[in-house]
């Protein structure tokens, strides 16, 4: 699914992208250490169709798991009833998904909701696919709750004002893997025709999605492995911009390995930042400054720059 859709699709909060198994086994896998004796959320998953809800109820004495809690969401009013409810797994048959104590909520089951918030703050972890167009204030929650987490969202997330103050101040980083262009599970409503990215096999619908990362708090060793750098720092090469005092970096790839001044480098750079080798200065060509936006427009040779982020050598380095 294209960035078209996925804008498309932001502005109806039409966010339902299942998450396939095979994708959440693969990230997991990194922190299973994390898992023992913790109660873990999936609050934007409906058990009957989440990938996030199947493994940890499989996995679940494997992992050591203390409850698994999914909780269902329908399109409504955020504060109005309907079938929405509560799913609880302590153990006991971990094969059979199905099986779990169901409670019916008061609301919609919407993560902002009152009754929704009390069963995060007695959880001790957060995995789930939240909404993309929500991204923002679903990470604003975690960070008030002060909770562990493992969720997807675009990478362009990282430009986002406040995510962005959360990627620089080290409280987020991206996980282990991630998604190049996968295949995500669409709901069964969804018109395959709206999008030359959709499709159905053996009656499931299908969506690719470009650009999504997993995004966590859980440290992991990839994120502390260094850049290997090869390029040598030349003017002709590495010009700066014209309203700005940096040199310009197309890809992560060309950093030179000899510049200690600060750098423009595109957004991906982050699928390889270790915090030990760069430091992150700011956001360039998103908002106006306020500390962590440094300017609001960046150009090069009177031509406009796409996103940039502001980074330079670590002191260790």
């Amino acid at each position: 699914m294209g960035n078209a859709t996925l804008n498309e699709a932001s502005k109806a909060k039409n966010d339902e992208f299942y998450t396939q198994i095979s994708d959440i086994e693969r990230e997991c896998g990194h922190y299973k250490r994390h898992f023992e004796d913790k109660i873990i959320f999936c609050n934007c998953d409906d058990p009957d169709t989440s990938g996030f809800w199947r493994y940890f109820h499989i996995n679940f004495a494997l992992l050591g798991l203390k409850k698994l809690v999914s909780t269902h969401f329908v399109y409504a009013d955020m504060f109005s009833p309907g079938d929405t409810y509560k799913m609880v797994y302590e153990g006991g048959s971990d094969a059979d998904f199905t099986i779990g104590t169901k409670t019916a909520l008061k609301n919609n089951g919407d993560f902002r909701s009152a009754e929704c918030i009390e069963i995060l703050k007695e959880a001790d972890i957060v995995i789930t696919n939240p909404p993309f167009s929500l991204f923002s204030e679903y990470a604003a929650q975690l960070m008030e709750y002060e909770k562990q987490f493992l969720i997807i969202g675009h990478q362009n997330a990282i430009t986002y004002k406040d995510v962005f103050k959360l990627i620089k101040d080290n409280k987020i980083w991206f996980g282990y893997n991630n998604f190049d262009s996968s295949r995500f599970i669409m709901p069964d409503y969804y018109d395959i025709t709206k999008s030359k990215y959709a499709y159905e096999k053996n009656g499931v619908k299908y969506g690719r999605v470009s650009g999504l990362r997993w995004y966590t708090n859980f440290d992991h060793n990839k994120r502390h492995e260094s850049l290997l750098l090869y390029k040598k720092y030349t003017p002709a090469e590495y010009p700066k911009y014209d309203n700005f005092d940096a040199i310009n970096i197309d890809k992560t790839t060309d950093i030179p390995q000899d510049y200690s001044g600060v750098m423009g480098v595109p957004v991906t750079f982050f699928d390889k930042h270790s915090p030990e080798q760069f430091e992150i200065i700011g956001n360039l060509g998103c908002y106006a400054p306020d500390g962590y936006s440094l300017i609001s427009a960046l150009y090069l040779d009177n031509h406009k720059v796409y996103k940039r982020i502001a980074i330079r050598k670590s002191h260790e380095h």
